[in-house]
């Protein structure tokens, strides 16, 4: 092996390096922010667009380890016992939004989580959720013109906007980083 092959294999393998950190960091990064996000639209709103945005978020960004865990045995227990809760208690308990990460195609959940197209689909999800806020915020402002009764309290919508920017963070980090 010559002086070239080993100077490329050498920055091949520090690129390589530099995409798993930042995968990583996408990973627990975003998955902390999208559950942070997902708390604050369960004690707030309650907007099913945004819950649905944010599963659909930590689907593709999820840690690899815990991710498999709910790929295995444990998520398939998880899914039985979430579809017969829902039967007793619909309204209380919503079991698909986990079942999808249950019996989601390989495939389809590889080629999400593995490649870099699903940075971009979580920056696309970033943007959505951006723009469902701002819709939501606009809505609760022109129902309450009047009164000074509307939902969104500085605490709640500044800890939302904090939580997108760093959920939009992570995201244009990682693929700052794996292109």
């Amino acid at each position: 092996m010559g002086f070239m092959e080993l100077a490329q294999s050498v920055v091949y393998t520090e690129q390589a390096s530099s995409v798993s950190s930042a995968r990583t960091i996408f990973q627990w990064g975003g998955t902390i922010s999208a559950l942070f996000l997902l708390l604050l639209n369960r004690t707030g709103r309650r907007s099913h667009i945004q819950t649905t945005l944010l599963v659909l978020y930590l689907f593709t960004s999820f840690p690899t380890v815990l991710f498999k865990i709910l790929r295995g045995q444990f998520g398939r227990w998880v899914a039985f016992l979430a579809v017969g809760a829902n039967l007793f208690f619909p309204r209380t308990i919503p079991a698909s939004r986990f079942i999808l990460f249950v019996i989601t195609p390989e495939w389809l959940a590889n080629g999400l989580r593995d490649d870099i197209v699903g940075g971009f689909f979580c920056l696309i999800i970033g943007v959505l959720l951006v723009i469902a806020e701002i819709r939501l915020i606009i809505t609760e402002s022109e129902a309450s013109r009047g009164s000074r009764n509307w939902e969104c309290t500085f605490c709640h919508c500044f800890g939302y906007c904090f939580g997108i920017a760093f959920l939009l963070f992570f995201t244009i980090l990682y693929l700052w980083k794996g292109i």
